[in-house]
């Protein structure tokens, strides 16, 4: 279960420099702390799922939410991630319809979740904001054409390459070059949109080429250019 936090002051939250979020007044911005809830999801829960009515919109102020769809198997497809800054489950509240996508936390998060008739009564007044959220559901329209096209186009070995190279650029590595979100096997596979064996014999060869170095579930990019070569970029 979520535990609240009253502590996260909409005022001087980092998010405010975002581009979503720079162009609200200050009124507007007191309008949300009065209305949002902050609470804390440890990793695994569920912040809504597909088919659902979702009454907000998310901010992810800490941590990591995986985005995905669940197949007539039961088999997820993660879709995108959300790390701080993002917001999700705006599209639902906009369009007035169910959920499309499920949200889980993946690392330990905290999150407001905003009324929906806030992000609504933004939209109607606030030109600015309705622009940036406009360019924001292109950016992710244009992400899940990509996403389609590497799906329908490139092999499971190309896609596993080109995965492993936007974690790194999505969220980065430590000092020893390991990449910082670490995922279980099925995980990656719901990214690449095959088995998980398929994904754990890939890896395999990978290390054996010397593309990647593996602890575990931990990945070391030894060989970034092989990679795109590899993932055809």
């Amino acid at each position: 279960m979520p535990d609240s936090f009253e502590n996260i002051q909409c005022e001087s939250c980092l998010t405010r420099t975002q581009n979503l979020f720079r162009h609200l007044t200050d009124s507007e911005i007191h309008q949300i702390a009065l209305n949002k809830i902050t609470q804390f999801y440890k990793r695994g829960s569920i912040l809504y799922q597909e088919n659902s009515h979702i009454k907000g919109f998310y901010c992810v102020q800490k941590g990591i939410i995986k985005i995905f769809k669940t197949g007539f198997d039961g088999k997820q497809q993660i879709i995108r991630f959300a790390k701080p800054g993002d917001i999700i489950g705006y599209r639902s509240v906009l369009s007035n319809e169910m959920a499309c996508s499920s949200s889980q936390v993946l690392e330990n998060c905290i999150v407001c979740k905003v009324p929906s008739d806030i992000l609504v009564n933004l939209v109607k007044h606030n030109g600015n904001f309705a622009l940036e959220l406009l360019k924001l559901s292109c950016k992710e329209l244009g992400e899940a054409n990509t996403f389609l096209t590497d799906i329908a186009q490139k092999s499971a070995r190309e896609r596993l390459a080109e995965i492993i190279l936007f974690l790194q650029n999505e969220f980065g590595s430590d000092v020893n070059g390991v990449l910082k979100l670490i995922l279980t096997r099925e995980e990656l596979a719901n990214i690449v949109g095959t088995a998980t064996e398929s994904v754990i014999r890939l890896l395999s060869e990978f290390k054996t080429e010397k593309l990647i170095e593996l602890n575990g579930r931990k990945i070391k990019i030894l060989d970034a250019p092989g990679l795109k070569l590899l993932a055809n970029i």
